[in-house]
């Protein structure tokens, strides 16, 4: 069941990444005086579609590396009937090496699975796109104000 959950997980990530290419991306960031980074991305698991879009700032970074830092190992699973809440995707600005239980990993990009009332999951991918989901335990209030939804 647990990488059924993860392989579920895993497409539902690959297509946030196909619905922003990256190249278009880092133009268009930087076009907006952005930093050249792809965007921050808010998928409403809900609607089934990306909801919004923001420049990947210092501070979106810095979110997105302190729940790495703050990841407590591997997630048991997570149930695939879960059909609420958002899935955000803040591209890394350079790849950035992870604790995943007993495995170090390098990953490019983080995806928030947040759901109010549940636990809050990391989804990461390694060099080779093998995903794991990660329990972490950290305030990502600031995260959600930053995004305005």
């Amino acid at each position: 069941m647990r990488i059924k959950s993860i392989n579920l997980l895993a497409v539902f990530a690959l297509l946030l990444c196909l619905v922003y290419p990256s190249s278009a991306n880092a133009a268009a960031n930087e076009g907006e005086g952005g930093t050249g980074l792809r965007p921050v991305q808010a998928f409403d698991v809900v609607a089934g579609k990306v909801v919004k879009t923001v420049p990947n700032t210092p501070d979106f970074q810095n979110y997105a590396k302190s729940w790495l830092k703050a990841n407590t190992g591997l997630s048991p699973k997570l149930q695939a009937e879960d059909k609420c809440g958002f899935v955000f995707r803040i591209p890394l600005d350079e790849p950035t090496a992870v604790k995943a239980g007993a495995d170090q990993v390098t990953t490019q990009d983080v995806f928030l699975f947040y759901c109010p009332k549940k636990p809050q999951l990391l989804l990461i991918f390694d060099e080779n796109r093998k995903p794991y989901l990660l329990n972490f335990k950290s305030n990502i209030k600031p995260f959600l104000k930053a995004m305005d939804l």
